[in-house]
């Protein structure tokens, strides 16, 4: 098999790039199917070349990779890493993927929620569907993890549809809850790639559990996303901001017109933005029907309804 080889200037480069131990090389070598080989030059700060071998077209992929990891750490010209230290969202992108388009920022609200997400340890972002409060916060969720700001990631959100027939479901825990945690699978597949995204569910990396399975825990060194807070009850929603361990980083997302209690009134989501607004260290984000990034025909249908139930509350009053 073709083998190509990449080089790196220094050993300190080398680890900026590869990880501890090579964690991201390992990564690389999963990711591609590929294999790689280290030489180290016997100077301490001599060049360190890195041999990949493999199918071409897997290659060339995996070396795209290492060039791609190499630009996103600031290196300079010379190819000498800057000493400064790694800036969580460089060059407007918040997470650059091994396979894929870097994730960048797709209008001005979700650039000022990346980087709020960053600077606060609880963010509620809170706004309509197709705003990217999921996915940003997601790609964030990566990003910190691999500048190893915290060890794992868990995502969890209410499965106010099964309610307590839960356990009646066929299945093991998978299984039962899949069908209702699948949107936070899907933005995490799309980011990881497939392979990665198994190797980071098998390795404890990668938590997705129901809301109710988060009772009794502590949480730390972790990035904790709650999606679809506005189905979450006050009680659960004090018991979620409860589990908030030592350097962990907390993103909340939710919907406030799209409450799907039975009491709407009730909401856990509603409450907090009550209770934490003069909290400090908690920073709400708030997006409009502008912010929508989906399809242009979304921000029409949320007006349209806007308006509508502008209306009808008025006949009730």
């Amino acid at each position: 098999m073709p083998i190509k080889k990449i080089t790196l200037a220094s050993r300190n480069q080398a680890v900026i790039i590869l990880g501890v131990q090579d964690e991201r090389l390992r990564r690389i070598e999963r990711d591609y199917k590929v294999e790689v080989f280290v030489r180290h030059d016997p100077d301490e700060n001599g060049a360190v070349d890195i041999n990949i071998k493999g199918p071409i077209s897997r290659v060339d992929k995996a070396i795209a990779a290492i060039k791609g990891l190499m630009s996103q750490m600031n290196e300079t010209p010379e190819g000498h890493h800057s000493t400064e230290p790694q800036k969580p969202i460089h060059n407007g992108i918040i997470y650059h993927p091994h396979r894929g388009t870097p994730v960048k920022p797709r209008n001005t609200a979700q650039e000022e929620y990346a980087h709020a997400i960053f600077a606060h340890d609880l963010v509620i972002g809170i706004g309509p569907a197709g705003t990217g409060k999921t996915f940003v916060a997601a790609a964030a969720a990566m990003r910190a993890l691999e500048l190893n700001l915290v060890d794992k990631i868990v995502l969890t959100r209410p499965i106010v549809e099964a309610g307590e027939k839960l356990g009646f479901l066929p299945g093991d825990l998978y299984e039962k809850v899949h069908p209702y945690l699948r949107p936070l699978y899907d933005a995490f597949f799309t980011l990881a790639g497939p392979d990665r995204f198994r190797d980071m569910k098998d390795d404890g990396v990668l938590e997705i559990v129901p809301l109710a399975y988060m009772r009794g825990r502590t949480l730390e060194n972790a990035f904790i996303i709650l999606d679809e807070a506005q189905n979450t009850l006050p009680e659960q929603m004090k018991m979620f901001l409860t589990r908030m361990g030592v350097n962990s980083k907390v993103v909340i997302t939710g919907d406030i017109t799209q409450i799907d209690l039975e009491d709407k009134t009730k909401s856990g989501l509603m409450q907090a933005t009550h209770v934490l607004q003069h909290t400090d260290g908690v920073k709400f984000f708030r997006f409009t029907k502008d912010d929508v990034v989906r399809h242009k025909l979304v921000r029409e249908i949320i007006a349209a309804y806007e308006v509508w139930e502008n209306k009808k509350t008025r006949k009730t009053v």
